[in-house]
């Protein structure tokens, strides 16, 4: 199983950016992508890793409060693909982004980081003021 995240970089705070993370492997192939619960996480330096948002096979999103009204989640299920759209970036969001993705996670469990078997390698996201 791999989840391949990209599309971090360097942007002024106010600016926007779209992640993507992709989804490959045995468990993708013979299961359906749709039957995972997809999250994003971000881990800031000497910070613990911290819940971002999630998308469930429902389509049903849960977002952290410092992200509400700024970060968008969707999936794509033909592509095996979750986005993450961030506008009005602020410094404070500066982190390594990483996905992740669990069949059996429950949604009162979303925002905890050891409910998640499969993670991505992370992507930096850099928000200068």
């Amino acid at each position: 199983v791999q989840l391949q995240a990209s599309g971090g970089g360097s942007v002024q705070a106010g600016g926007s950016l779209r992640l993507s993370c992709a989804a490959s492997g045995v468990s993708f192939s013979s299961v359906s992508f749709n039957s995972y619960v997809m999250s994003w996480f971000r881990q800031a330096p000497g910070k613990e890793r911290e819940f971002v948002s999630a998308i469930n096979r429902g389509r049903s999103t849960y977002y952290a409060d410092s992200v509400k009204g700024r970060f968008t989640i969707s999936r794509d299920n033909a592509k095996n693909t979750v986005y993450l759209q961030m506008n009005s970036l602020k410094p404070e969001d500066t982190a390594v982004y990483y996905c992740a993705a669990d069949r059996q996670v429950i949604v009162s469990s979303y925002f905890s980081a050891s409910s998640y078997d499969y993670w991505g390698q992370g992507t930096l996201v850099t928000v200068s003021s």
